[in-house]
């Protein structure tokens, strides 16, 4: 189903994004973390796929099988990178075969170990010339699109990169869903300038509950989010004295207080990264599912 028209229900919801392992020796853990959390009954579920598209075919076996076989809602990851028509249309088709209906368009991020990207061609640059190739050759998809709450690293200032995604959205972009975030103040601001620039598509808050701190440093280099100076200095004495387990436990009550402010401010629903850890997850899902729609 069309994630657009899921969203006109407008109860608040969770949704999910999966990082496919590249090992195929990893499926059988990955699916059982997909199986155990189905029962958060999230709205849709997004796959990702690696810097330099290398596993593109994995995204598009892991998202047939997500509808097949575990019967949630996927939305494929479809980047930039190393983008051509052919290669496009076979991936679009083959969604369309297998009954997926949703695609998050993106630019894409450099490759491990570079700090600028380099388009693959002159057709397919950004994120908008996705959007645009897919409404065109494959209207029937329904295509989201990322949004940055404290603006796209590449853009000048915030009123600049909301009038990108402006231009997504009147390409055919259907909803937003936004980079992670730690300061909940950024989200709202965010919809308020996206919307008085006539952005109407629903805009979904993305939240990384953090599980370990060197890794959320490596993040934060090409994502440009940046963490509240306490919240920082929290994980790091912690780190220094517990380690991981003490990050891992300081990040989840830091996520649930804002899943809570989120929702109690009006965000639509909740879009978690879950780094496919399902304990974290099913977690926050045990504390907040009496707010959130059920299906």
């Amino acid at each position: 189903m069309r994630i657009a028209q899921l969203l006109e229900r407008q109860e608040p919801f969770l949704s999910l994004e999966f990082f496919p392992p590249k090992d195929r020796a990893h499926w059988p853990g990955f699916f059982d973390v997909v199986r155990q959390l189905k029962v958060m009954a999230p709205l849709f579920c997004s796959v990702t796929y690696g810097a330099g598209g290398g596993t593109q075919h994995n995204t598009l076996e892991i998202v047939t099988r997500m509808k097949q076989e575990y019967d949630v809602e996927p939305l494929a990851h479809l980047t930039c990178v190393g983008a051509d028509q052919a290669r496009l249309d076979a991936f679009l088709k083959g969604l369309m075969e297998a009954g997926v209906e949703n695609v998050l368009a993106l630019r894409g991020d450099p490759p491990r170990g570079e700090t600028t990207f380099s388009p693959d061609s002159d057709e397919f640059c950004y994120g908008s010339d996705l959007v645009s190739y897919i409404q065109k050759k494959f209207p029937n998809l329904c295509v989201g699109v990322a949004g940055y709450p404290e603006k796209h690293p590449q853009a000048n200032d915030l009123d600049e990169d909301v009038a990108h995604l402006a231009r997504k959205v009147a390409l055919g972009a259907d909803f937003i869903i936004t980079q992670l975030f730690f300061d909940n103040d950024l989200y709202f601001d965010f919809v308020n300038r996206a919307r008085a620039a006539g952005i109407v598509a629903p805009i979904i808050p993305g939240v990384l509950p953090i599980q370990n701190l060197a890794a959320l440093k490596r993040m934060l280099t090409f994502c440009s989010a940046s963490v509240p100076k306490e919240y920082m200095h929290d994980l790091e004495q912690v780190d220094a004295r517990y380690g991981d387990s003490g990050v891992r436990g300081l990040g989840l009550g830091y996520a649930k207080k804002q899943i809570a402010d989120l929702l109690d401010r009006g965000a639509p629903g909740v879009h978690l990264y879950t780094l496919n850890k399902a304990d974290t997850c099913l977690n926050i899902w045990q504390n907040f599912s009496h707010k959130f729609f059920l299906d």
